[in-house]
């Protein structure tokens, strides 16, 4: 028996949406045939709640990791956004939240190959978490039903070299405290400044880590639900340089 995706205009279906699914291996093949949809059809719209559900962390980071790919390979999919906008009007269901950095060269969604209504975006310079970042994340996940939380990293990040070199502006000084600590527990052996990209570097991995720390230790919603195995906390680095999304172990 078919699916009937009541959120999604008969004339929002006609084109290629659902490209970010087209290439999940087994997550997508049962998505699919959960579905009983045609791969077409079910690409036009945005996410539907069935076929969130349909998909396991594994799964999504699965997709996350072929968007990239493609976008990487200059082979991204078409996106209908009139389609999507249309079809998540009355609902949203995003698979995943990304906390990320507000550097202008690293749009999570544009690097992952997605499109609207595939993932909560929360952005803040260096990527770090304060209260209202996890009740945000909290609400994406715990309410929204969300299965990934990724933080994303970058290289050459400005926060990171302002923690580094002690930045005092305004606000942003209160900001650059939360990372100072990554800079201090950074192992390195060559030059230890904002100078030196690889240091950088070397800091922005250690600040990913920190933040899911902050993140497990800060949210015990957050902390429940990963150990039930409901969602999945990864850190990753998107390097500007080729465009790759290293996930981080």
């Amino acid at each position: 028996m078919k699916a009937t995706i009541t959120c999604c205009p008969a004339e929002t279906r006609s084109g290629g949406r659902r490209t970010w699914f087209k290439q999940a291996g087994a997550g997508a093949a049962v998505l699919m045939a959960s579905l009983a949809l045609p791969l077409e059809e079910a690409e036009a719209a945005s996410l539907t709640h069935a076929q969130r559900d349909a998909l396991t962390p594994d799964a999504i980071i699965a997709l996350m990791k072929k968007g990239n790919e493609r976008f990487r390979a200059g082979k991204m999919k078409p996106q209908d956004f009139l389609a999507q906008k249309r079809s998540s009007a009355a609902g949203q269901y995003p698979a995943a939240v990304i906390l990320s950095c507000i550097d202008s060269r690293a749009p999570a969604e544009i690097i992952l190959d997605m499109g609207i209504g595939d993932t909560f975006n929360a952005r803040v310079a260096g990527n770090i978490a304060n209260k209202d970042l996890m009740g945000s994340l909290e609400f994406a996940c715990a309410a929204a039903g969300a299965k990934v939380v990724l933080v994303m990293g970058h290289t050459a990040c400005g926060a990171i070299k302002g923690a580094i070199d002690n930045v005092q502006l305004g606000n942003l000084t209160g900001l650059l405290e939360v990372i100072k600590p990554a800079v201090a527990a950074t192992e390195f052996g060559g030059d230890r400044s904002s100078k030196n990209p690889a240091f950088v570097d070397a800091v922005a991995v250690t600040n990913v880590k920190q933040t899911l720390a902050a993140l497990r230790s800060g949210s015990p919603v957050l902390a429940d639900l990963e150990s039930k195995g409901t969602i999945r906390m990864v850190g990753s680095m998107y390097h500007l340089n080729g465009g790759m999304l290293e996930f981080l172990a």
